[in-house]
């Protein structure tokens, strides 16, 4: 299925590693012009390589890449001095970490918010008219499947995770999506990056098992019997930039395996 994005550009966060590089090499893969942005010079560096090897060479999509902290103002600054426009954009924070909610203080909630919830806002911000005066434009945030079910030692991820959620599902029913302009999120369950190792790690300290037991213990809880792949998660992410999916908007698509058992 050819997506129909081939020459457009994107921003991709969060993209040195794990699904924001999925999401990435997706795009770059359908000829999507892709600047990356992460904080580590290094793995950026690494993954931009990858990139212009990979699935940039295979379509002659352009690779850019800024390395800078997209949670703060002057991270920000950086990515649009470099490119204002943009036709697509994957919002990704690093996760705060797990936890006990009774150790931590405001400036915990607040960096939380800050990363989870105001800098997709702020990124909405900068691009959305744009998108709109060109009459298209995608933007795709990713959050977490916590927002659906959450999990007790992710508190602050539930907490800020679940206020981006309500603010996309007012904003992308405005005017916007008259314009040819659409805002997803998408809710990654348990996929094997750096992340869930983080995670599990914090499980097995808190119950006290081997880290190698909790997650065969957490694999098992999923329908599909296996953490899912960055690369099919950046497939779902394509699509969702997609012509195809102008009809879908305001939408929490779920990507965990099957491991969510509710109805709705």
């Amino acid at each position: 299925m050819d997506l129909g994005i081939k020459g457009k550009w994107a921003l991709v966060c969060g993209a040195s590693k794990g699904l924001g590089l999925g999401c990435a090499q997706a795009l770059a893969g359908e000829g999507v012009n892709v600047l990356i942005v992460a904080r580590g010079r290094d793995a950026l560096q690494e993954a931009a390589t990858k990139l212009i090897a990979g699935s940039a060479h295979d379509t002659g999509a352009s690779v850019q890449y800024v390395a800078a902290d997209i949670t703060t103002t002057e991270g920000r600054a950086a990515v649009f001095a470099v490119r204002k426009d943009f036709d697509i954009v994957v919002t990704n924070a690093g996760g705060p970490p797990p936890g006990d909610f009774r150790s931590w203080d405001r400036d915990a909630w607040i960096k939380a918010l800050d990363a989870n919830m105001l800098t997709p806002i702020e990124l909405i911000k900068a691009t959305v008219d744009g998108m709109a005066a060109r009459g298209f434009g995608r933007i795709v945030n990713i959050t977490s499947s916590a927002v659906k079910a959450p999990i007790d030692i992710l508190g602050l991820s539930n907490g800020a995770r679940t206020g981006l959620t309500g603010f996309v599902a007012g904003v992308s029913r405005s005017k916007l999506a008259a314009q040819g302009v659409t805002i997803n999120n998408l809710l990654p369950g348990a996929f094997d990056t750096d992340r869930l190792k983080t995670t599990m790690k914090g499980a097995a300290e808190k119950s006290g098992q081997p880290i190698e037991a909790v997650m065969d213990a957490r694999r098992k809880t999923i329908p599909a019997q296996r953490f899912g792949t960055p690369a099919e998660f950046g497939a779902i992410c394509a699509f969702l930039c997609s012509v195809h999916a102008g009809y879908m908007t305001g939408q929490n698509v779920l990507a965990d395996g099957g491991a969510y058992g509710g109805t709705f």
